[in-house]
């Protein structure tokens, strides 16, 4: 198994992990939210219910992601994790709009009665979201996964959804406790709170996605690293052009260089190789480097 394989194969188990996590935290959250009359919690239900749509997407686009160039596609199939983010993105703004409007809904009725049993759910749902997060990320970043890292980001936007509501439902249940009515309406309010982050980055995830689909260049110290690495190449007088783009988990390099006209063929391979080389060695998320040679003469400027 080659290595980029390997770290398909870690995201693959790190989406299923999600996935499941998800189901679990679903009916939970749905189940305690209309037992319990939790309006921020049955609105937690729904966008985790709609995590579990972004995840099975996500582990779709992942599974896609493994397989090999072909002819049809010479570049691999790396993309295709980007259309699993943008349809978590995508996801996440219907579940955001969902949430606001039936918050914002609970302003005009009664407020109901808060059960402890629903602020255990959010601790739980808080804590275990935290730990994805992390797990997700970290293997995100490892691996060089835009799905994984989308998935990730999910997970911040369930944290926030949390913290908003342990904060709503404990204001509601002090508020009936004490008979302050404008806590009674935490709950609501914490569901406005909620979808204002999930939509923020439902934007964060979908823009990203975008970029890379629409063959965005990397970031100028990136390329500025490349630079550095190609005129490490003592043959190497100049740098007629040089371009990257991502490709998915994986990053596709152009670079047209100039070196001695009196080289020969075999030379001039030799050191496109060794350009090629050099790169890869010092960055593994590179999977292509194309070179192309021109002639430079004594004298030009560099």
């Amino acid at each position: 198994m080659t290595v980029n394989h390997q770290k398909v194969a870690s995201n693959v188990i790190a989406i299923w992990i999600s996935l499941i996590s998800n189901l679990l935290l679903t009916g939970m959250k749905l189940i305690v939210g209309f037992v319990f009359h939790s309006q921020v919690l049955i609105a937690d239900g729904v966008h985790n219910a709609g995590d579990v749509i972004a995840t099975m997407a996500a582990l779709g686009s992942a599974k896609v992601a493994q397989k090999p160039a072909d002819d049809d596609h010479p570049y691999g199939h790396g993309k295709s994790e980007l259309i699993g983010s943008a349809m978590v993105a995508i996801i996440m703004a219907l579940a955001a709009i969902f949430i606001a409007y039936h918050s914002i809904e609970s302003f005009f009725h009664t407020a109901a009665e808060v059960s402890f049993v629903a602020l255990i759910a959010a601790v739980i749902s808080l804590i275990w979201k935290q730990w994805l997060y992390i797990y997700c990320m970290k293997l995100g970043k490892e691996t060089n996964s835009k799905s994984l890292e989308a998935t990730a980001f999910d997970h911040l936007a369930d944290v926030y959804a949390s913290i908003a509501a342990v904060v709503g439902i404990g204001a509601a249940i002090i508020g009936d406790k004490y008979d302050i009515d404008f806590l009674r309406y935490g709950d609501a309010a914490a569901g406005v709170i909620v979808a204002y982050f999930v939509l923020k980055l439902a934007y964060h995830m979908g823009k990203e996605a975008v970029d890379v689909l629409m063959e965005k260049t990397v970031s100028p110290e990136k390329l500025k690293e490349y630079e550095k690495l190609v005129f490490s190449v003592q043959e190497v007088k100049r740098i007629d052009r040089l371009r990257a783009r991502e490709f998915g988990q994986y990053v596709m390099i152009d670079v047209r260089v100039g070196i001695p006209a009196e080289l020969s063929v075999q030379e001039g391979h030799d050191v496109s190789r060794k350009i090629k080389q050099t790169i890869m060695e010092h960055h593994n998320d590179v999977e292509e480097v194309l070179i192309h040679l021109n002639p430079w003469y004594e004298g030009e400027n560099m």
